[in-house]
């Protein structure tokens, strides 16, 4: 089996997720991660800072594919919009590289690590902790994106062995 890199993205308009995990012969293993923090007053700014951002980690850590959060249901209208527009600015910095990305809802993503859709944000990260063999020492955006990307290395694995996905 070939081996296959890819960057879990966890959008957010104020703290985006990211982390980049490469699977080699069925072992998980972390690149890079961290977060990208944004402290902007204008809107269009921190768009434009998430983008770059995530142009350069695309740029240095050369994933194949891409994996993101779906947008969850937020209180109110107005965050559920500036999070669709963080969301699509992270499609954007993919696309423009030419990845192909996949997305996935927050349940889904939960539900593959831990086993429950409704899983706490600790016990993504302590499971993604234990997957990749590593301490735990990062934020909760941070975990819940490599849990992304790890969900998708789930998702394309089962995927591949029942016939359906790319091989």
């Amino acid at each position: 089996m070939a081996s296959v890199t890819v960057i879990g993205i966890d959008p957010g308009s104020r703290c985006t997720g990211w982390g980049v995990v490469r699977e080699e012969s069925g072992v998980l293993r972390l690149v890079d991660c961290g977060a990208i923090h944004v402290k902007d007053a204008d809107f269009s700014a921190r768009l434009a800072s998430i983008y770059h951002s995530l142009v350069a980690i695309v740029e240095r850590c050369a994933p194949q594919e891409a994996a993101v959060e779906q947008v969850f249901t937020a209180r109110n209208a107005a965050t559920a919009l500036k999070l669709g527009q963080a969301r699509g600015v992270a499609l954007a910095a993919c696309a423009a590289y030419g990845l192909s990305v996949r997305d996935y809802p927050p349940t889904l993503v939960k539900k593959t690590l831990v086993g429950v859709g409704a899983a706490e944000k600790a016990q993504v990260s302590f499971m993604v902790g234990r997957l990749l063999n590593v301490k735990v020492d990062w934020g909760l955006d941070t975990g819940d994106a490599l849990a992304i990307a790890i969900c998708h290395l789930t998702m394309r694995r089962f995927e591949q062995r029942a016939g359906l996905g790319k091989k």
